[in-house]
């Protein structure tokens, strides 16, 4: 007999209708962004949590057993070049939880794929595939048959690495690079009426730089510089412990199993919204590494994230300035309600707030 087949994920926030349309239409990324102005269709970007990933490898181990799949036999299907031949993307979709069908799709081609984790790239490589680019264009498939790399790592490493690098600087950025990048990104953003820290196209971004600098500088230095300075007023921000104490509960607040089901854009508010959510994520991860013994902890999902938690909690178990520390009664999710809650239960005096200038008792 099969496996039992892993548990039904929740429906999305009750729409049953859009949960259906995530599992079994075949969606670019412009069709979702519409669907998502026209209809308000909700779905889950960005790399798949631990979570996932043991609910997505449950369900294909269930398809394979259900239906009698030698290994072979299901790598057959999952590299098909006919990917709507049964059913099988549909059902291992449905095991999971806002994800859409193609990005499934693309997740469990690459993780599975026999050229994947193939570690650094090497000088000969990368000749190897300038030259492909050069004779086949950015045909991905092709050039990753000629290069023995997956087509993905094939476009990530031109397009992050290769292409434009006669033209392309290194090291600091001078003024003018970072004023030409903020007015560049400030465009495609504020003035088309969305906020600093909305997507952009970071190739564009590149192309707009007229190649100077690749995607990848202009998106770190986008998000771990440029937009928290502008945010605060054109000074750089310096992380704080309160800003500490603050990101430590808004995590506790997610109730989360895994720290990577976190969507770190969604921990800002208004009374907090400085750093990006590359930033709050690399934060976390320092003060992840700071408990000693971290790597030795549970690796079972939720319960490392809650010996984390509480290791975490009470180190930053006060506002810093204060001489009193209690423990909360009550989970919080915005930054105000964190220093409101301890200023009533223990009673402090006047602290000094985080670089964002959120004022606490009066004090900004």
């Amino acid at each position: 007999m099969p496996p039992p087949p892993p548990p039904a994920p929740p429906s999305q926030e009750g729409n049953v209708e859009h949960a259906h349309m995530l599992a079994n239409v075949w969606m670019n990324a412009q069709k979702l962004a519409d669907m998502v102005k026209q209809e308000g269709l909700v779905y889950k970007k960005g790399k798949f949590s631990v979570i996932e990933e043991a609910q997505l490898n449950a369900a294909i181990e269930h398809y394979r057993v259900a239906k009698g799949l030698t290994q072979d036999q299901l790598n057959d299907l999952i590299f098909s070049k006919e990917r709507g031949r049964d059913t099988f993307w549909q059902e291992i979709t449905s095991a999971l939880h806002l994800r859409p069908i193609i990005a499934v799709y693309h997740h469990v081609r690459r993780n599975r794929h026999p050229l994947s984790q193939q570690g650094k790239w090497m000088e000969t490589e990368d000749e190897l595939l300038t030259q492909a680019v050069a004779d086949l264009g950015q045909q991905w498939e092709r050039v990753s048959q000629r290069v023995g790399r997956m087509a993905g790592d094939c476009r990530d490493r031109w397009r992050n690495h290769l292409e434009d690098r006669g033209r392309r600087k290194a090291g600091s950025w001078s003024k003018a690079e970072e004023e030409e990048l903020t007015q560049i990104v400030t465009e495609m953003t504020v003035e088309q009426g969305r906020d600093f820290d909305s997507e952009v196209f970071w190739g564009v971004v590149s192309q707009r730089m007229g190649g100077k600098r690749g995607r990848q500088q202009c998106r770190i230095k986008w998000t771990d510089t440029l937009s928290s300075q502008i945010k605060n007023s054109g000074e750089r921000p310096r992380w704080s412990q309160l800003d500490a104490y603050i990101l430590v509960h808004k995590v506790d607040s997610l109730n989360v199993r895994d720290d990577t089901e976190i969507d770190w854009k969604l921990l800002p508010d208004e009374n907090w919204n400085v750093w990006s959510a590359h930033a709050l994520q690399r934060r976390w991860l320092t003060m992840k590494r700071s408990i000693k013994g971290h790597e030795e902890m549970s690796h079972a999902g939720w319960s490392l994230l809650t010996e984390m938690m509480e290791i975490l909690k009470t180190k930053k178990s006060h506002v810093p300035g204060s001489s009193t520390s209690r423990k909360k009664k009550s989970k919080v999710t915005s930054a105000e309600a964190v220093v409101e809650v301890d200023d009533v239960e223990g009673n402090m005096g006047p602290v000094a707030g985080p670089s964002t200038g959120i004022a606490i008792n009066g004090v900004v």
